[in-house]
């Protein structure tokens, strides 16, 4: 078996009780808005979107849910194609079982295919993690050690009895160190501490917490990093991600909750445009994207209601794309 590899920290019993009431809260509003199919489907989808984004892949997420809608997106078929796969993953991640060595290969080919040589298949060569300007941050395990200590990761996984949080974020850290794959690590360490937390609880299912990866994707390898040196602790990768998530879920409840009262309302309020002005109204500066977060709709749903609205003369914009505003045109004038 793999030593124990992260120092405890204090703060983890209430960073974990603080997720916990969140994660009450949120599913309370998603219950309350009816919605929950969509909430989470948008989650995954805005989650398929980051991932790929922090490995490089430039489709847009209004690409990307055309593609998970069947609609032809014209940009680079290699593009195409890891989105296409990582659609594929997170739609097959209910039936990965998350302590099997066999599922994490599945995961992996589902995720590379058509893309590497090695797809569903541990590394056969060594190989150095480098940042642009070429220096060696790490050395990934030796490739005849790799599918032995993949396999003890996941045994211990399946055993530990600390939290789901601390013991999915330590393997998501094991597998980036470790790092398993030619190509591909970042994608199943980050699919498969989501699997880890959804069976824990369903709402990680379309978790969000990948957007704020993206976000703060300079503190994500910095956590990485720090969980390496001196000595392998990952209880900064830990610390990092139990503030990712609870970040999340605080960006999450306020979604959830802006739905649910739009659903509860009902009549002149209740609709997608009457929603998207009151949230204009409060935030001006809101592009597509955080409109479509916020009301729980898809990027192609509010692009279709501010052209509509515009042309009713009830929106107009204030400036240029980039830096402008909203200008919500009152209905008495």
């Amino acid at each position: 078996m793999i030593p124990a590899f992260y120092t405890p920290r204090p703060q983890w019993p209430t960073a974990i009780e603080r997720i916990v009431e969140l994660l009450g809260r949120v599913t309370a509003f998603e219950e309350a808005s009816g919605r929950q199919v969509a909430l989470r489907r948008a989650n995954q989808i805005a989650s398929v979107h980051s991932s790929a984004a922090i490995e490089g892949n430039p489709l847009t997420l209004g690409q990307v849910e055309d593609i998970a809608n069947g609609e032809p997106v014209h940009a680079a078929p290699r593009a195409v194609r890891e989105i296409e796969n990582a659609l594929a993953a997170y739609e097959a991640l209910g039936t990965f079982d998350p302590w099997s060595v066999e599922d994490f290969l599945r995961a992996h080919s589902l995720l590379t295919a058509g893309l590497v040589a090695e797809s569903g298949a541990f590394r056969t060569v060594d190989v150095d993690i480098v940042n642009a300007d070429g220096d060696v941050l790490h050395t990934g395990s030796r490739a005849e050690k790799v599918p032995r200590l993949v396999a003890e990761l996941l045994e211990w996984g399946s055993t530990s009895t600390d939290h789901p949080l601390v013991v999915s974020s330590a393997v998501h850290f094991l597998i980036e160190h470790i790092h398993p794959f030619r190509d591909g690590n970042g994608r199943v360490g980050r699919l498969w501490q989501t699997l880890i937390l959804s069976r824990w609880r369903d709402l990680f299912d379309g978790s969000p917490f990948e957007n704020l990866i993206r976000r703060h994707q300079v503190g994500y390898y910095a956590a990485l990093q720090a969980s390496r040196e001196p000595v392998i602790d990952a209880a900064p990768f830990i610390d990092f991600m139990l503030d990712v998530i609870t970040e999340s879920l605080v960006s999450y409840e306020e979604r959830a909750k802006s739905t649910a009262i739009g659903g509860i309302t009902g009549g002149r309020r209740g609709g997608i445009k009457d929603r998207l002005l009151d949230t204009l109204r409060d935030d001006p500066t809101l592009a597509a994207p955080a409109l479509a977060e916020a009301l729980g709709v898809s990027v192609r749903t509010v692009e279709r209601r501010i052209a509509a609205l515009k042309a009713a003369g009830r929106l107009r914009r204030q400036g240029s794309k980039k830096s402008g505003q909203w200008v919500v045109v009152e209905e008495h004038q």
